[in-house]
């Protein structure tokens, strides 16, 4: 396991590059995100552990980042101010482009992974916009009405966009259809519209996770089941879904944290494995056992709500002192490698089968 220190700033978030298997990113803020500077930094492993290339220090805290799909050395950030900016490593310590538009913090930022030529953004204003970094204004504005902590675009279709919302949604968007009334609205679930899941055997000291309607702070799409993704938030639980069946309720719930989930990032390397972060300081890994069990096509067979399949933790990391704020897998290489920052001013690189029961 390395270790590094972000000293001074407290990490938000963690990306390894898609270009380069040794190099990562992490965003980070001053006073836990709450006022001060926040700092991109960029990272490479090396044969001496974890050594800083370069880092950027901004006006307001970076709640997130993510790289560029078609420059090995450009990286986005989003910020407290409600700016998104465009940093390259090989420039000077200046952003070489930057957009405001947003009216509240900028929570999180993701680069399309099918058309290049696009990313997206969520603020705490309540909406998503869709931007191009050959423009200076944002190409599409797509309302949610509430906080959008999460918003992502579906890693196998360039126009779906998905997010995740204070008011406990799921919403889809389609770029494809007419915006009419709807704005690209396609699918809309709500997350606690299932019957309350069952307590995890062996597990008495966590009671299950409530049905009433918590904050969702995140999610993520499966890399290889182009219609499921996973989401998180306050009230614990972990909850997949397909949006071909938003009526059937959850496939999948995993419980086992005890305070919120604040990041979840599905394997590049498996179907079946997730890795979660969370307030309670620990780094997860489960399995939504979708291979060992009849969900998906089956269930959406069926009439009416389902029972979710109970999914099972493969093991945890628990070196991190504060709270879990970010985790990601690296794309390279063995299938267990990953990383993972938090409040306590520390990145971890670790091998999550070193962690598992």
């Amino acid at each position: 396991m390395l270790h590094f220190r972000t000293q001074g700033f407290n990490g938000c978030a963690v990306k390894y590059s898609p270009f380069f298997d040794n190099r990562l990113a992490v965003a980070s803020a001053a006073n836990f995100g709450l006022v001060g500077n926040g700092r991109l930094y960029i990272l490479e492993l090396t044969p001496n552990g974890i050594v800083p290339v370069k880092w950027f220090t901004t006006q307001d805290s970076l709640y997130d980042m993510a790289w560029s799909e078609i420059h090995e050395n450009q990286v986005l950030t989003a910020s407290g101010d409600g700016s998104i900016k465009l940093f390259d490593t090989s420039a000077n310590d200046f952003p070489i482009q930057n957009w405001k538009e947003h009216a509240r913090e900028v929570f999180s930022v993701n680069w399309n992974l099918v058309a290049k030529d696009r990313f997206c953004s969520s603020s705490w204003d309540g909406t998503v916009r869709v931007w191009s970094p050959h423009r200076p204004q944002s190409l599409l504005t797509l309302p949610t009405h509430s906080c959008t902590y999460s918003a992502a675009f579906c890693p196998h279709n360039p126009d779906l966009i998905s997010c995740v919302t204070s008011d406990s949604y799921v919403r889809v968007f389609d770029l494809r259809t007419p915006a009419s009334a709807s704005n690209h609205l396609t699918v809309q679930i709500p997350i606690h519209s299932a019957p309350a899941p069952p307590a995890i055997p062996g597990q008495p000291g966590i009671p299950p996770a409530p049905c009433a309607p918590a904050e969702a702070l995140t999610h993520d799409w499966n890399k290889y089941r182009p219609t499921v993704l996973a989401t998180g938030g306050v009230d614990r639980a972990i909850r997949t879904f397909d949006i071909r069946a938003p009526q059937q309720g959850p496939l999948t719930t995993m419980l086992g944290h005890e305070y919120a989930v604040r990041k979840l990032a599905w394997s590049p390397h498996l179907s079946n494995v997730l890795l979660s972060a969370s307030y309670d300081m620990t780094c997860r890994v489960w399995s939504d056992q979708s291979d060992a069990s009849a969900v998906g096509d089956m269930d959406l067979m069926r009439s009416g709500p389902t029972s979710p399949v109970v999914g099972r933790e493969l093991g945890r990391m628990g070196r991190h002192t504060e709270f879990v704020t970010g985790v990601d897998w690296c794309l390279f290489g063995n299938e267990g490698w990953c990383a993972s920052v938090g409040w306590d001013e520390s990145l971890y690189v670790w091998d999550v089968r070193g962690s598992m029961n």
